[in-house]
């Protein structure tokens, strides 16, 4: 009987005075209380925190295609994108803004090796191109606007302006964005914190590109089809 016991306690340490080895909590699988890993780090926390806001930044958007997908034959006799869209000028755009993901890679590429001065020479190009694209985008609205076509002329429009300027805004505060970051990796090098920051920016940016390319395709190349 004393040997069934034994070999009981040996197959459960808890049984031995609920300690394990020595009675000191120290068998095989220690509970940390941190996961097999250990805890995350906190450039992997906070980039899957800034994720989540992607994800809703990207609920947000869909609710403006879908709305713009309803509206969009809805021109109360005002015109149509046929007849106001100016795919050279949205073409340009385009390849303003890709181009401007590129020199954001560069100077991610950059970062990893502690480079400031060609980090602050991708990040200015990259500001460039954004307000370049920003610009062309400020002017389309513009030339609408003068020509009796603002959001208040039909459905269509309304959803039409509601969409594009809402990518428009996000583009101008990542404009912000950057502009900061750049000023302090200027005063304070790369601190950790900035890193990631510039990481956080990185996924903003190219997530703005792949919201943009499917205003390309669904607003403007569709909206200017016969």
């Amino acid at each position: 009987m004393s040997d069934i016991t034994a070999g009981s306690a040996a197959r459960d340490p808890h049984r031995s005075g609920g300690h394990g080895h020595g009675g000191h909590g120290h068998g095989l699988f220690p509970a940390t209380g941190h996961g097999k890993g250990g805890p995350a780090s906190k450039f992997v926390t906070v980039a899957y925190g800034f994720w989540i806001f992607l994800l809703s930044d990207i609920i947000m958007f869909s609710a403006f295609f879908a709305s713009f997908a309803v509206l969009s034959k809805a021109t109360a006799g005002g015109p149509s994108g046929k007849e106001l869209f100016e795919l050279t000028r949205v073409a340009a755009q385009t390849g303003l803004l890709l181009t401007s993901s590129f020199t954001g890679g560069l100077a991610m590429l950059a970062t990893h090796r502690r480079s400031v001065a060609a980090t602050q020479f991708w990040l200015l190009v990259t500001g460039l191109l954004g307000a370049a694209f920003l610009f062309l985008e400020v002017q389309e609205f513009a030339t609408m606007a003068h020509e009796q076509a603002g959001p208040s002329r039909s459905a269509f429009l309304s959803a039409f302006f509601a969409l594009v300027g809402c990518h428009g805004t996000h583009v101008g505060l990542g404009l912000l964005w950057l502009g900061t970051m750049m000023a302090q990796l200027w005063v304070k090098g790369f601190r950790p914190d900035l890193l990631r920051r510039l990481h956080c920016f990185a996924l903003f940016w190219h997530a703005l590109d792949i919201i943009w390319i499917a205003i390309f395709t669904l607003v403007y190349l569709l909206g200017a089809s016969p």
